[in-house]
């Protein structure tokens, strides 16, 4: 199954996993800074010091939070992964020869089926690229 190889889901399985991973890291540290706030806001009378650690740690969340914004890391983490499970899917079909793939050339309906969910990410990556240099 040559073909599979060219378009294999381990990119789209590594993509997802390394967007999950920044999303999940960059949320935790965002939770952990918050939960410290009420925490250092006690020493505050004490220290003038911890007035300035409170505030860095609210602009480190406002900057964590707009940098999850912008890269979107949930969004592509859970699209990634539908797009591997569509190919993961589409692949078990053709090797066991099943559903669409139950006729004479089931290689040429997985070559449109695949190149149709690609392609559908591209457009989308198109679209969204369009976006952002609209707004610049």
């Amino acid at each position: 199954m040559e073909y599979w190889n060219v378009y294999k889901d381990s990119y789209w399985r590594s993509e997802s996993a390394r967007s999950q991973k920044l999303y999940k890291s960059l949320k935790g540290i965002v939770i952990f800074l918050s939960a410290s706030i009420p925490f250092f806001v006690g020493f505050i009378s004490d220290f003038e010091f911890w007035e300035i650690v409170v505030s860095a740690i609210g602009v480190s969340i406002a900057v964590i939070e707009a940098w999850l914004g912008i890269t979107k890391y949930h969004e592509h983490w859970i699209e990634y992964r539908s797009i591997c499970e569509t190919l993961k899917h589409e692949k078990y079909m053709y090797l066991t020869r099943t559903g669409v793939y139950d006729n004479e050339n089931p290689f040429k309906v997985l070559v449109e089926r695949v190149e149709s969910i690609i392609s559908k990410e591209n457009v989308n990556w198109a679209s969204l690229n369009n976006i952002q240099n609209a707004e610049k």
